[in-house]
């Protein structure tokens, strides 16, 4: 009966080292395989929890199906992306003629200033300190407080002779 027993409960087999190393490699490798996919699950979103999940397949066709509706996923995304894409790239187009506009204009701005002192640079005196722009350049200095230049104010020299 004793002999009987040992065979149904756990057999010849139960004593038997090479099987429960065996038992014991393979609950190990299930554990890390569950661990893997619960990792796997947790740091996908949904969409790619399902890709996870899709390996076994049942027929052919079921995993066509699978992969087909996966693929569509995927060009959809892939759409999504190109749109985003193409606004990006012409909202930066918008921007960059925007700048350009504003570079052309202040180009524009600066010569006319540039001109207007060539022409009223011959109508100051020669005995005022403004006659000479080139040292009023030298001589002024940007204020990172107000945001504007500091020109030296103008004096004009008069000599006397005795």
């Amino acid at each position: 009966l004793q002999l009987l027993e040992q065979q149904v409960v756990g057999g010849e087999q139960a004593k038997n080292k090479d099987l429960k190393e065996k038992h014991k490699r393979r609950k190990k490798y299930a554990d890390e395989r569950r661990l893997q996919l619960v990792a796997a699950l947790q740091e996908s979103n949904e969409d790619s929890s399902e890709q996870v999940l899709l390996n076994v397949y049942d027929s052919i066709q079921e995993e066509v199906r699978a992969k087909s509706k996966m693929l569509e996923k995927m060009q959809e995304k892939l759409r999504a992306a190109e749109t985003e894409i193409k606004d990006l790239q012409l909202e930066f187009g918008l921007e960059k003629m925007d700048y350009l506009s504003t570079i052309r204009r202040q180009e524009r701005d600066l010569m006319l200033c540039q001109q207007l002192l060539d022409q009223v640079q011959s109508l100051v005196r020669r005995d005022c300190n403004y006659s000479n722009l080139e040292k009023i350049r030298r001589e002024s200095v940007w204020d990172e407080e107000s945001g504007c230049w500091k020109i030296p104010d103008p004096v004009i020299q008069k000599t006397h002779l005795p």
